[in-house]
């Protein structure tokens, strides 16, 4: 009863301090009658719900794109920039996926309003549009838009900011207060991870030889490691993919939670927030706390998209999301 009880206050507790204030210059509806009639984030929708309907694994693509966004010099579409040296070509972005996608929405805009909606906005507006789709109504959440077009795109910057996958809770929990995210925050976003893949070379040393004792990572459950053992042999020349959640890989859900609390997490950072003092609490909370992850999700994404925005006259509009606009 003291558990379930305590659980509850918790999840009142992230409740109330979640509340998320306008950032700023931007706004729900900061589009509304300025693309000639056209509904900007309905047209946006259009696109992301095409794709999903062929693609679900587009819900974890842009969840990652837009976090790996905003972490580098804020949600200002710098990784969408082609070129040598920009964002895009750092080690930790070579599997992100979504630009085409972000490309589509991005003609079909300029088609009826050029130069009107950023590239920046309808990474977050798409990235929403794709969690409800994944995870149902309950997790529509209201995007503020508004946000300008960055200029700058520099691998070395993603390499810096970009949280790696086998950060400790304390680790990760820095990396998140210095973008003004709280550890509460961390955890709520890290369930994105409710959806999506990793590759076996990122975690083949938890199944084989766990800072070089030759046994596995200990924390994980041995019937994950055999699972996971049985999709990547050790010595395979295939970097073959494994879901991040293994009780329901396809849906946006607190699921993942309830793994990581089963020592199931895939990845290490995953697993150390289950079991870390400082996160651990949040994260049993949600994973028994289930009806509440929708809401709190959306208001940590919305926080998240807020990190270091262009907006004013700040930046630019660009007519191409790859190109900076000369």
């Amino acid at each position: 009863m003291a558990v379930v009880l305590g659980a509850s206050m918790l999840l009142l507790a992230l409740m109330c301090s979640a509340v998320v204030p306008s950032h700023g210059a931007l706004q729900v509806g900061f589009y509304k009658g300025k693309c000639n009639g056209t509904d900007v984030e309905a047209a946006i929708k259009s696109v992301v719900a095409a794709r999903f309907g062929r693609d679900r694994s587009i819900v974890p693509a842009l969840l990652r794109l837009h976090f790996h966004d905003c972490f580098v010099r804020g949600c200002d579409a710098s990784i969408l920039l082609d070129g040598s040296g920009t964002e895009k070509t750092a080690p930790p972005n070579l599997s992100v996926r979504g630009y085409d996608l972000i490309d589509q929405a991005k003609t079909a805009l300029e088609s009826r309003c050029p130069g009107v909606v950023s590239c920046a906005d309808i990474i977050a507006v798409a990235t929403r549009d794709a969690v409800v789709l994944g995870g149902g109504s309950q997790y529509t959440y209201a995007v503020q838009t508004g946000r300008r077009d960055g200029v700058v795109s520099l691998a070395s910057e993603a390499i810096r900011n970009l949280p790696g996958d086998s950060f400790s809770a304390s680790q990760a929990i820095a990396a998140f207060r210095a973008k003004g995210l709280s550890a509460s925050d961390m955890v709520l976003l890290l369930g994105g991870h409710t959806v999506g893949v990793t590759h076996c070379s990122f975690i083949r040393n938890r199944l084989y030889n766990y800072n070089g004792s030759g046994k596995p990572d200990p924390t994980m459950d041995p019937a994950l490691v055999n699972l996971l053992r049985s999709r990547c042999p050790q010595s395979s020349r295939v970097d073959n993919t494994v879901f991040l959640d293994h009780s329901t890989p396809s849906t946006v859900d607190n699921g993942y939670y309830k793994e990581i609390v089963a020592k199931r997490g895939v990845l290490k950072v995953d697993q150390n927030i289950a079991m870390d003092g400082a996160t651990s609490a949040t994260v049993r909370s949600l994973a028994n706390g289930g009806s509440s992850f929708p809401s709190l999700f959306g208001r940590a994404m919305v926080k998240m998209g807020a990190i270091q925005v262009v907006t004013g006259t700040q930046g630019q509009i660009r007519k191409s999301c790859r190109v900076v606009k000369k």
